[in-house]
């Protein structure tokens, strides 16, 4: 889970990371209201939970409480990226001498933490590392030691901090490890961290993403923190169902068993998309070990009622559960369904028992099934379903 900026800010001053006053508003009173409490020079900073808020006019300086109500009505309402502003955060203003970089996250390729820092904050950090890699520090965090005080002046002295704010910058550091340790986080970046015109080290724009995994058991509270009303319906009806799924922006529906054959299930209909009209996977949908016809059912409904789905491909290699299972769960599906399922499935089943599923399959001769043989012949088939009904 993602969280919003002010919701990380709350985060980091209660775990004794310094940061400025910030509080959310919902209209242009509370933004003025926010801005009378704060007093002096505030920015009024759109909450969406994307990057180029700024670029796009969702960040405003206000020199009083009548311009911060201003840039709030300017700013709620507007649309970045494709996510509509429901809400500002006023800040308070900063005197910002120099501006640095950090973040902590999860490595899972090396299979441990890593940390990056750098001297030069405040700009993209994905442009920094493609264009002045050497600028950025890159220091592998042992995830059984974390960043403890070596660990933060091996950091500190990586990035090249300057003596006078070292130790500060190590404190912090320190502290930001905290809350990624204790709030079981998979993120946790600042960008900038700011020294102040009086020498101050402050946390002044903060993301933070939470392992789900973690929250229900460790971290009952985090659930305050999902902004439900911001959550994809189908993704949010997916994970009423316990389904594994996420959108994506394309044609092809898909279902998988298992999360291995359901990425390779997404790259080769991408791949035979490039022959039919550039379609696309629509998503992203692991229905795991089992299917039953609940479970196929469900996993149907939450695609077909993607408007963008032309077309579903369904894929499945049978181990524990066999073939002749998941054929029976995909017909009870579509007689549940009824007229709700009213697009073309491509079934690939293979593995356990496959030929007593294709069996199965053939018999309920349902108009809208076709039985592919390979998963490469089915994905093209779906493919050049989705296309035909653009």
């Amino acid at each position: 889970m993602d969280l919003y900026e002010y919701q990380a800010r709350d985060l980091f001053e209660a775990h004794g990371v310094p940061v400025l006053a910030g509080i959310v508003a919902y209209t242009p009173e509370e933004a003025k209201a926010a801005a009378e409490k704060i007093g002096g020079v505030v920015v009024v900073k759109a909450q969406v939970k994307v990057g180029g808020r700024g670029k796009a006019g969702g960040v405003k300086v206000a020199k009083s409480a009548d311009e911060a109500f201003e840039h709030a009505s300017n700013i709620l309402g507007m649309d970045i990226k494709g996510h509509t502003v429901k809400k500002v955060m006023i800040a308070q203003g900063a005197d910002i001498a120099e501006e640095f970089y950090f973040s902590v996250l999860l490595d899972r390729a090396n299979r441990n933490y890593l940390a990056m820092c750098s001297v030069e904050g405040g700009m993209e950090i994905e442009q920094l590392a493609e264009e002045r890699p050497e600028a950025l520090a890159r220091i592998a965090v042992d995830p059984l030691v974390g960043i403890d005080a070596a660990k933060a002046a091996e950091i500190v002295d990586a990035a090249g901090f300057a003596a006078e704010v070292r130790d500060k910058v190590i404190s912090t550091l320190q502290t930001l490890w905290t809350v990624f340790k204790e709030e079981d986080a998979t993120l946790v970046e600042v960008n900038p961290l700011v020294k102040t015109g009086a020498g101050d080290i402050v946390a002044l724009d903060g993301k933070v993403s939470l392992d789900d995994n973690a929250s229900e058991v460790r971290h009952p509270a985090h659930e305050e923190l999902e902004d439900k009303d911001a959550a994809d319906p189908l993704e949010a009806k997916a994970a009423a169902a316990g389904l594994n799924y996420v959108k994506l922006d394309g044609e092809v529906g898909i279902i998988g068993n298992g999360a291995g054959l359901v990425m390779s299930t997404l790259d080769v209909v991408a791949y035979a998309g490039e022959n039919h009209g550039n379609v696309k996977p629509a998503n992203f949908l692991d229905i795991g070990g089992g299917a039953s016809a609940e479970v196929m059912a469900a996993g149907l409904d939450v695609i077909l009622n993607d408007p963008q789905v032309n077309s579903v491909f369904v894929n499945v290699f049978g181990g524990i559960t066999a073939c002749d299972a998941v054929a029976n769960g995909i017909v009870g599906a579509l007689k549940t369904l009824g007229d709700a399922a009213n697009k073309p499935l491509v079934v690939r089943l293979d593995g356990n028992s496959v030929e007593e599923g294709r069996a199965i399959l053939a018999d309920f001769n349902h108009p809208l099934v076709t039985l592919a043989a390979t998963m490469d012949e089915g994905a093209d088939k779906a493919a050049e379903l989705a296309n035909a009904a653009k």
